[in-house]
């Protein structure tokens, strides 16, 4: 490897070095600790590796560690927290971003009884093609006065990058001039206009005797209508929606009373104070909101802000995202109207995982018995036949099962199985117990092609010799297949058995496309149906529910599952091990 190569590497390691702190101080600027701090571990192990020699071996892990961190360990570490917190529907921000709402939104701003309102004329610059861009000042006036404001550079934005406050000063403009910060503005009349009062007669703005801001836009003026585009989608969109203007102690902000046609006076319902309380010795200083209509502090209860009506009344205001501890995972015992559905739902993602595994296995190795007799001719045959299921993408066959068979109207079975030797129709997706036995024959279907591959591989990797020494012994087919074929066969099969159950234990794809869960649950608060596996259950939870969404709850009873899986995991394959005595 050559110098310059060598160079590159360094500069390399030290660019990728630089991003990672800078991401890293971002993320805790942010306050995005968990993310901040498995970066952090990232880059220290990833020095590691390059810089000492004893950890020369793992420099090649370093692309496969960069995905576990990220992909891998911080959503554990994410679902973790979020499953002691209230985050969901009326509870997505924080405290501090729920308080910024409070300050900054429009719909907490009042008008007074009788406010003071501007017009307002919009002057933009352009550039070299003539082309406006988003470089303006406002001119707000009146009958007896004229103000300045200069583009504001006070902006704030939510996460999703919307302007939620803008602020800019107004100055008052005296004999067409205005000084602002040491920059003076020049109001342009033609020369054929007399005197300097009023607004009508001026065409353009200029900065410091060189820059001109030319009359833009007015939304009382029909002239310059045909800018109107540019104004609303751009500047009003990114300035002006949310820009409040400041004249001394006065406020000032477009008014939806005049349909955004005048800069109205308009003040906060809401603003901040800081409040001692007195902890023993200990004084702690918190943040509270203040309604400055009635002079009340705002309640906080139940992780939201709460303010009194006209009769005294408290109403929610906004919620935030808050600890909560154990509250999700206790109320799935101490709620029955969750704790019902949630353990009906427990008992059946259980009893259809291991259905599910035993029925697929029992007649995965039926075939695989039938294809491993040597005197089967046409083996090829039947084993391509028996794989096509396998090789079906499932999210086909299952809607080829939920719209061709289990359909209660047109549906094969119905229609032309069961209608034929006169029996009622079956209610196969809306009756709970019928639901159930369709959603095992879909998956049995899918699934014995499997079982019937390895249990066929694994056949075949018994020496013939048992058999041969077993019937001289006298031993039926049936004593060679209980003590010689199914305890050498469980040998190379129990792991993948306990694969298949935690597979089949979070199959979505099945009970989503087959049934949707459904029926639905009766007596329930929740949106749990019959069919609901604790996986398809956390999914509504999440995204479906009609009371919104719920993140925090869904998150614990992941936590539930991946406690469950692991569990089962390690007892299973421990007790798989000791089939392998049966070997030695």
């Amino acid at each position: 490897m050559n110098k310059f190569t060598t160079f590159l590497i360094w500069i390399f390691i030290g660019v990728l070095n630089a991003l990672l702190v800078w991401a890293i101080l971002l993320l805790f600027i942010l306050a995005n600790y968990g993310l901040g701090v498995v970066i952090s571990i990232f880059l220290v192990l990833t020095d590691w590796a390059i810089f000492s020699k004893k950890a020369y071996p793992y420099r090649y892990t370093l692309p496969a560690l960069f995905f576990l961190f990220i992909l891998t360990i911080y959503p554990i570490y994410y679902t973790i927290d979020t499953s002691f917190t209230n985050y969901g529907t009326g509870h997505l921000f924080t405290r501090t971003n729920a308080i910024d709402t409070l300050l900054t939104d429009p719909t907490y701003y009042f008008e007074p009884e009788d406010p003071k309102t501007y017009d307002f004329k919009v002057f933009v610059r352009y550039d070299e093609q003539y082309k406006p861009t988003e470089d303006f000042l406002l001119l707000l006036y009146d009958d007896k006065n004229m103000y300045l404001s200069e583009k504001p550079v006070t902006l704030e934005y939510d996460s999703r990058g919307n302007l939620i406050y803008a602020e800019s000063e107004l100055f008052p403009v005296e004999n067409d001039e205005v000084n602002i910060n040491d920059t003076t503005y020049t109001l342009i009349r033609p020369t054929e206009s007399l005197g300097t009062n009023g607004s009508d007669s001026i065409i353009a703005i200029e900065k410091d005797g060189g820059i001109r801001y030319a009359y833009f836009y007015s939304p009382v003026d029909p002239l310059t209508s045909t800018n109107s585009a540019f104004y609303n989608s751009v500047l009003r969109q990114n300035y002006l929606k949310s820009l409040n203007l400041v004249l001394g102690d006065q406020n000032f902000r477009l008014s939806s009373s005049t349909i955004f046609k005048k800069f109205s006076e308009a003040y906060r319902v809401y603003d901040t104070s800081v409040k001692v309380i007195v902890d023993g010795e200990r004084e702690i200083y918190k943040t509270v909101v203040v309604n400055t209509l009635t002079n009340k502090e705002l309640v906080e209860r139940d992780s939201a802000f709460w303010d009194y009506n006209e009769n005294g009344e408290l109403y929610r205001l906004i919620g935030y995202k808050d600890y909560i501890g154990g509250e999700n995972f206790a109320k799935i015992i101490t709620d029955p109207r969750i704790s019902g559905p949630f353990f009906k739902i427990f008992g059946w993602t259980f009893a259809y995982a291991g259905l599910s595994v035993l029925l697929t296995f029992v007649v995965g190795l039926a075939f695989a018995l039938v294809l491993n007799d040597v005197n089967l001719k046409g083996k090829v045959v039947y084993r391509t036949l028996l794989i096509i299921p396998w090789a079906i993408p499932a999210f086909i066959s299952v809607l080829v099962w939920r719209n061709g068979f289990f359909n209660e109207t047109y549906g094969i079975i119905n229609r032309f199985i069961l209608g034929n030797i006169g029996i009622e129709p079956v209610k196969w997706l809306n009756d709970p117990f019928w639901a159930k036995v369709a959603i095992l024959i879909t998956n049995t279907w899918l699934g014995f092609p499997y079982m019937m591959t390895i249990n066929l591989g694994a056949l075949q990797s018994i020496p013939g010799e048992l058999y041969e020494a077993a019937v001289i012994d006298g031993a039926t087919r049936w004593k060679q297949f209980r003590q010689i074929t199914l305890p050498l066969l469980m040998v190379a099969v129990a792991p993948l058995l306990v694969m298949s159950f935690a597979f089949n234990f979070n199959n979505f794809t099945l009970i989503y496309l087959l049934t949707g869960g459904g029926p639905a649950m009766a007596g329930t608060n929740t949106p749990a149906g019959s069919t609901d596996i604790l996986i398809s259950y956390v999914y509504k939870l999440a995204f479906e529910g009609s009371q919104g969404q719920d993140f925090g709850f869904a998150s614990a009873i992941s936590m539930i599952i991946f406690a469950i899986i692991a569990v089962f995991s390690y007892f299973n394959f421990r007790f798989s091990g000791s089939f392998e005595e049966v070997s030695r």
